[in-house]
This record gives structure tokens, sequence and C-alpha cells, in this order.
């Protein structure tokens, strides 16, 4: 049932994730906005674009040409972040401390029509893209070099996307990012607790009392998660403890696709615009060690607030004191499932 508390007053949330805590303030939802507002553009864009480098056939900025795709393109990344040539070293000089970082860094094309998005594939069209990711994620991942692969999504130019065409990304490093040290050390710790799945518990939690739950399916549960951070973040999650995307069955891939083909129309429709987002797969490392802790899941995170030109920003308090929302997760999981 739900606790009236969590909807009227100031509280903290638990992240189970992390280990951290975000600041809930419903109360100041109510305030009115005279900050910044956004450039809205729902121009509607051609199919084709010669001036695109990610388009089929055309020329990227370093003279390779784009084969004529027909579904899913992936090449490496023009301006990779990670070198894979990188020499081995370190700093360790009294506080002044420093490692060599290798990777591999590859940009995947999820269609070759420059109008869509996510939004606008159909979940067979998106289960091409999953299809992908597995791909990746296994020859990555068999790189002795690699030990996490991260697989994302940069979605709208609020978000930092520098291109529109439907297209994400994939790192994959030597070492454990932030975030997945985190999450490995806290699923670990509740797996050698009660061998049993952080988040398939969790899932068990929620499922009982629906109240942020959007969507599921035979596979799969998207939902809002109690900790959630930005106003409208929703996180999929299969229902079947799995520690990588690698571990789908053929009708698990499907679901997968319905799922995220729900989720993100619902977004569109929000504020009736393409919805900007960053959302991202976080699984098991591929260090050769069984990872039976890992639940995997994909986390979005849209930065809207209040409208299609109202931004959320991480500032002030957020970057010196903790994360904090308004809209509370229930608040949002209403105006979502409203729109499905």
């Amino acid at each position: 049932m739900e606790n009236s508390n969590l909807q009227d007053y100031s509280h903290k949330r638990f992240n189970i994730l992390t280990g951290e805590w975000v600041l809930v303030s419903p109360h100041r939802a109510k305030r009115p906005w005279q900050g910044q507002n956004e450039t809205v553009n729902n121009e509607k864009r051609p199919t084709y674009d010669k001036t695109c480098y990610l388009c089929a056939g055309n020329t990227r900025i370093n003279g390779e040409v784009n084969p004529k795709y027909e579904d899913v393109f992936i090449f490496t990344n023009d301006f990779a972040a990670l070198q894979s040539d990188s020499p081995k070293f370190n700093v360790n000089d009294g506080l002044l401390i420093a490692e060599s970082e290798t990777g591999i860094c590859k940009v995947i094309c999820f269609s070759p029509d420059h109008s869509k998005s996510l939004a606008d594939m159909s979940p067979l069209e998106i289960q091409k893209v999953v299809y992908a990711w597995q791909d990746q994620y296994k020859e990555l991942g068999s790189n002795p070099k690699i030990n996490y692969v991260q697989i994302f999504e940069n979605k709208g130019a609020v978000m930092g996307c520098s291109n529109p065409h439907p297209h994400g990304q994939i790192w994959s490093q030597s070492t454990l990012p932030n975030e997945v040290y985190k999450k490995n050390t806290q699923q670990l710790n509740y797996f050698n607790k009660n061998s049993s799945s952080l988040l398939g518990d969790y899932l068990a939690q929620e499922s009982e009392n629906q109240e942020r739950i959007i969507f599921e399916n035979d596979g799969f549960v998207v939902l809002v998660p109690f900790w959630a951070i930005w106003p409208f973040e929703a996180m999929i999650v299969p229902k079947r403890h799995m520690a990588n995307i690698s571990e789908m069955t053929e009708a698990e891939t499907l679901q997968y696709a319905e799922a995220i083909a729900v989720l993100t129309k619902a977004y569109d429709k929000i504020f009736n615009t393409s919805f900007p987002y960053s959302s991202g797969i976080h699984q098991s490392p591929t260090n050769g060690k069984e990872n039976t802790h890992w639940h995997w899941h994909m986390s979005f995170y849209p930065p809207l607030l209040r409208s299609a030109s109202v931004k959320k920003f991480m500032v002030g308090y957020e970057m010196f004191g903790s994360p904090q929302r308004d809209i509370t997760a229930e608040s949002a999981v209403k105006m979502i499932k409203a729109l499905l």
C-alpha cells in the first residue's frame, strides 16, 4: 500500500544497487519555474540525409564509406575515448595516482532510416539491435584485455548527442567503471548473504504492490525504481535471473525488444516530443569469473522535468551533496502508464 508520507514530505530513498541515497522533495514540484527553457525541435527528419556521417552509403569524417546497410551497422568509433594500443603504465607519486586504461569503442547504428528512433521502430526491428548487442558483448568480452562491456545510447541534443541518426555506442575496457563497480559490490554482498539475486528479490517485492510497475510481459518488467533520481527514470529488468544479455532465449530477445518499444513510445507521448534520454545496460563483467551474483538490467535517464523545454540540472546541492528529485517515483509511474 502506498505510503502517503512519501508523497507529501521530504525524505531519503536508498539505492540498493549503488549503496547511495537520493533526496526526494515532493512538495517542491509545485513551485513555479523561472529557469532555463530548452529549445524544442520537433522537425521531422528525412529518411536519408546526405550530410549525415552515419547514413548508409555516406562517407564518414575519416574518409571511410559506410556500406549500404539495411538494418544494423556497427563500426569502430572514429573518435574513440579508449585506445586499444595504449602502453601499460602507472603513476604512484605520493597522492598523485594514475594508471593506464585500454579499450575498444564502437558505434552501432540501429537503422538506416535517419528519421527514426527506437520509439519509431517495431519490436522485430529492435530485436535486431538486441542481437547486435549480444554479439558485441560476446565478441568484445572474449578479448582477454577487456573486462567490461558498456552498451549505451544518448538520445537528443540536450544529452550531448552530436548526430540525430538512430545510434548508440559500446565502450569496452580493461577495468570496471565506477557505477559498475558499485553495483558489482552491492549485488555480490547481497548474493553472498542471501544466496539469491538482489534484483530478483526486489522484483518480487515490486510485483506484490504494483505501485511502480509500468509494463510487463512474460520475460521482463518495466518499472520506475523506488530510488530513481531522474524525473521519468525507468528500468527494464528480466524476470529470470540472468547475469548478462547473452543468456536470453530467442523468445526473451523479442520480449526485451517489446519492453524497449513500449517504454520509448510512452516517453515520446509525455510532452509530445522526441523524448531525450541516456540509456545503458549494466551486466556482468567479462573477467572470466562466474559472476552469478549479477542480474542484468537496462536503465533510462531522461532529463526533462516539467515540459518539453524544461530540463532537470544536476547542480548545487546535487553536485556537492547528493542527488535530489521533486516528482516522486510513484507519480511518474502514473503519468507514464496513462500513456500506454
